[in-house]
C-alpha cells in the first residue's frame, strides 16, 4: 500500500518532533503530500483568557511559528508538497475526525504522550484517541 496524504500532528513536543522526523521519510518513500497539522486546544485557555485577554493571540503565534519552522525543515529535506493546518478544539476530536478526513489522509503520524499513567486514565492521550477514532492508519512514535 502507498500513502498519498499524510497527516503529521505536531504541537512543539519532543515526541512530536521525532514523529515529524519520521514522517519526513514516508513522505519522500512514498512520494505523498505532507500535512503538518497543529490542534490549539482552546479548551485549555478559555477560561484563563478572561484573566489574561493575549492568552489567544499567544497561542496563534505560536502556532504560526511551530509551522513554519516545520515547513522550512521539510522543505530543507526537499519535500514541496505540504500543507499547513491550525484548527481550534480538542485535539484528540480534531485530528482524527475533522482535519484527517478533511485532506482524506490515509496515514496519521503522532507521537506518543509524555502523560502520566494517572492522567491516561483519567482525560486518555490524544495518540490514543486518534488510534481510537481515525478511519485510517496510524502510525504513533515512541
Amino acid at each position: 500500500m502507498e500513502y498519498k496524504h499524510i497527516v503529521v500532528a505536531v504541537d512543539g513536543s519532543e515526541a512530536s518532533e521525532k514523529a515529524f522526523k519520521k514522517s519526513l521519510d514516508i513522505v519522500k518513500r512514498n512520494n505523498a503530500r505532507l500535512i503538518l497539522a497543529h490542534v490549539v486546544d482552546s479548551r485549555t485557555f478559555a477560561t484563563a483568557e478572561a484573566y489574561d485577554r493575549t492568552l489567544a493571540e499567544r497561542a496563534e503565534e505560536y502556532a504560526k511559528d511551530l509551522l513554519d519552522n516545520y515547513v522550512e525543515h521539510a522543505k530543507a529535506e526537499g519535500i514541496k508538497n505540504l500543507v499547513r493546518c491550525v484548527e481550534y478544539g480538542s485535539p484528540k476530536v480534531k485530528i482524527a475526525k475533522e482535519i484527517a478526513q478533511d485532506f482524506e489522509a490515509d496515514l496519521i503520524i503522532c507521537g506518543a504522550t509524555g502523560m502520566s499513567a494517572v492522567e491516561r486514565f483519567l482525560i486518555g492521550s490524544v495518540s490514543e484517541s486518534i488510534t481510537r477514532y481515525a478511519n485510517c492508519d496510524v502510525l504513533v512514535i515512541r
